[in-house]
């Protein structure tokens, strides 16, 4: 087992073998299973190119072939930051079929991220495209290889510019076998975290798969279905509820967008007779506004997925009449716990909840701030454990004290109240992070960034409200002696290497901040002040 994890003690990992939760599959032999079932059927379509799932399966054993010949063995962990291409998968079930980890980087992720994220997992390769959405990764993988030990590879899909290209590693299939076992964690996912960068989350064959089949039935997932991939595919929500591997678990079609926008994703949609999609709240509002001017035939897709973040009513309320199709709103976390309104619930319920638990083993408790019990319908936090849910983050002993509670229960961080039949309407957030129209942003770590300038004195991040993307992040900045502008600062913060959604949208210059009795920060104040700024106009961004 991976040092460093905290798994499900032994009477609950039990329990949910007993109770069929758990059946002792691995995600290389499900693909060989579908290989096998499925054969001819297309499992993942790309541009003009479609590939089987027998086909899929034979070019995952020559790349795990060719990622043996490099040394790369059993729990080695790889940092791999691919956007949504047919190279995504085959990189993954290679790498499962070693037994070898995957830490699932964003497109989005710069530098900061990156060298982080290959230093703490001590990763032994790190795979990316050679330009991607106009960005260079090469010079993110000269960084890194330059700053991390560990690193012994840089595998690139494209121009690899001296590194290991990708193209050359499929090598045929003669390697050892490795024992992969179900409970073994299968990759490393990464959390929304609220103080500094990213933790890393473990993930185990038996609970990912659980989570998947779980989604296939509550979504009807079926070999039929059709996926539409537009949110990145290594983000848990489109990766897994049902997601791409929900959709390849039940021998389904995975169609892969290179982009969301409408001009991008409807003409998908019309010639593959997509059935399934999913978005975040602020790409749905782009669809709603763009479907209006657009002759797609769109009459294929029977579910619209909205998730990430909180899906306004009055959005919600719109999906139906203006696609024809049922909304689905998907509420959860990459540490576990996924909500999904069901599909034959009513459109009150789908309109105005965040759904409820998937699983019947899903342990949720909504407590006030000494961890008791709420009367029923009454706002607290959220906790939760379960047979998906994890006990724990990768290497972060001291964090996991405070996120989890004595008897296993994660504190979410979500302030939710529960409908008596069940339901979960979520009200907010009470830790200190900023939900950027699906994207986390920590505000600690922001701040850190800030205080590495030598002109600030102190800098406090704080979320804003905003139409569009639910909310936007806003720095206070206490400045030294010097003069400076809010785009010197912006400017600075990207070349340190920090992922654009990061970067504060706003940034207000300050004597002060106000301070709680305690001598802390007043964040709350600080989102009240930005807020009476906004509704009043006075300033612009």
């Amino acid at each position: 087992m991976l040092t460093g994890c905290s798994l499900w003690p032994k009477e609950f990992a039990d329990l949910y073998r007993k109770e069929g939760c758990w059946r002792g599959e691995t995600f290389g032999g499900m693909l060989r299973e579908r290989a096998k079932s499925q054969g001819k059927r297309i499992a993942i379509t790309s541009g003009e190119r479609n590939i089987s799932y027998a086909e899929l399966d034979k070019r995952v054993d020559r790349l795990a072939a060719g990622f043996q010949t490099l040394g790369i063995k059993k729990m080695d962990r790889v940092v791999v930051q691919l956007p949504n291409v047919v190279e995504f998968f085959e990189v993954c079930f290679a790498l499962f079929r070693l037994g070898a980890l995957p830490v699932f980087a964003l497109p989005s992720h710069r530098s900061s991220e990156i060298n982080y994220f290959c230093e703490f997992s001590e990763a032994v390769a790190y795979i990316i495209p050679d330009i991607y959405s106009g960005f260079d990764y090469r010079a993110l993988a000269r960084e890194a290889k330059s700053k991390v030990c560990t690193l012994q590879h840089v595998i690139v899909t494209g121009s690899s510019e001296g590194f290991l290209s990708l193209t050359d590693l499929y090598a045929e299939p003669i390697m050892n076998e490795a024992d992969v076992k179900p409970g073994d964690v299968a990759f490393l996912q990464l959390s929304g975290g609220s103080t500094g960068l990213s933790k890393l989350i473990p993930r185990t064959h038996d609970d990912y798969i659980y989570s998947l089949r779980v989604s296939d039935d509550i979504c009807r997932i079926n070999q039929d279905s059709v996926y539409l991939a537009v949110l990145p595919v290594a983000h848990n929500f489109p990766l897994s509820s049902p997601g791409v591997l929900g959709t390849l678990y039940a021998g389904g079609r995975v169609v892969l967008s290179p982009g969301p926008s409408p001009d991008e994703a409807f003409p998908l949609i019309e010639k593959e007779r997509v059935t399934i999609t999913a978005l975040v709240p602020p790409l749905a509002l782009t669809w709603l506004e763009a479907i209006a001017t657009r002759a797609y035939d769109l009459a294929s897709l029977q579910v619209l997925q909205v998730g990430g973040a909180k899906f306004s009513a009055e959005a919600a309320r719109r999906i139906r009449p203006a696609f024809g199709c049922t909304l689905q709103q998907v509420f959860g976390m990459a540490e576990g716990l996924v909500n999904y309104t069901r599909l034959d619930d009513s459109e009150e319920t789908i309109v105005n909840t965040q759904g409820r638990p998937m699983s019947e083993y899903d342990e949720i408790r909504v407590v006030d701030e000494d961890d008791l019990d709420v009367k029923p319908g009454e706002v607290g936090q959220l906790l939760t454990r379960g047979p998906y849910t994890i006990r724990g983050y990768y290497k972060a002993e001291e964090h996991n004290a405070k996120a989890f509670t004595s008897d296993g229960f994660y504190r979410t961080g979500d302030l939710v109240r529960v409908t008596e039949s069940g339901y979960i309407v979520v009200e907010g957030r009470d830790k200190d992070q900023i939900n950027r129209g699906g994207e986390k942003i920590a505000a600690e770590e922001v701040e850190n960034h800030l205080l590495a300038h030598e002109a600030v004195h102190d800098a406090a991040v704080v979320s804003m409200p905003d139409e569009f993307l639910g909310e936007r992040s806003c720095a206070f900045v206490i400045p030294r002696h010097q003069t400076f502008t809010a785009g010197e600062l912006k400017k600075f913060l990207k070349a340190r290497g920090l992922a654009t959604f990061k970067i504060p949208d706003r940034i207000e210059f300050t004597e002060s901040f106000p301070y709680t009795p305690l001598g802390k920060v007043s964040k709350k104040a600080l989102r009240q002040i930005i807020a009476e700024k906004l509704a009043a106009r006075t300033t612009t961004y």
